[in-house]
């Protein structure tokens, strides 16, 4: 499915969503799916590529994170990909290219994020400079403080 981004009132979800993907088109991926529309969503979020590396400790933020996957210092299950918005999947090993310039980068932002918890859901290896997603987390260990069915409710009108 193509996205497009034709209105700047959903640049959050451009940044949260996909490049180039609404909010709008996000949601009709989630009512394709069995299972409960919002926690879906949250699952589809939570899964993206460049929110593991932010929560493995990988990268300081999520935006450090993104630019990671997107220079294309991160390998899934051995092979390269460049796009954030790239949905992982249970088994998925991710780890970092063997390059001076990959493991300098990710080095100094284990050392910010030492105290950040890896969560349950995810098996991180610092030493390695790589984790692996255990299992697709359930809404009680998902972090967001939100009421996913109004989220539901605005973009099933």
């Amino acid at each position: 499915m193509a996205c497009r981004s034709s209105d700047h009132r959903n640049r959050w979800s451009e940044k949260i969503i996909r490049p180039g993907c609404t909010a709008r088109e996000a949601f009709q991926n989630a009512l394709r799916k069995r299972g409960v529309t919002g926690e879906t969503l949250l699952q589809l979020l939570e899964t993206r590529l460049d929110n593991v590396v932010y929560r493995l400790g990988l990268a300081n933020t999520r935006s450090a994170a993104r630019q990671l996957v997107s220079h294309g210092h991160v390998l899934v299950n051995g092979r390269s990909v460049n796009i954030a918005s790239y949905n992982v999947k249970a088994g998925d090993e991710i780890t970092i290219k063997d390059r001076p310039k990959s493991r300098q980068l990710v080095l100094r932002n284990l050392e910010l994020t030492q105290i950040a918890p890896v969560p349950d859901w995810l098996t991180a290896d610092r030493d390695a400079l790589s984790g692996k997603v255990a299992h697709i987390p359930s809404r009680e260990e998902m972090q967001p403080i939100v009421n996913e069915q109004l989220i539901v409710e605005l973009y099933s009108r």
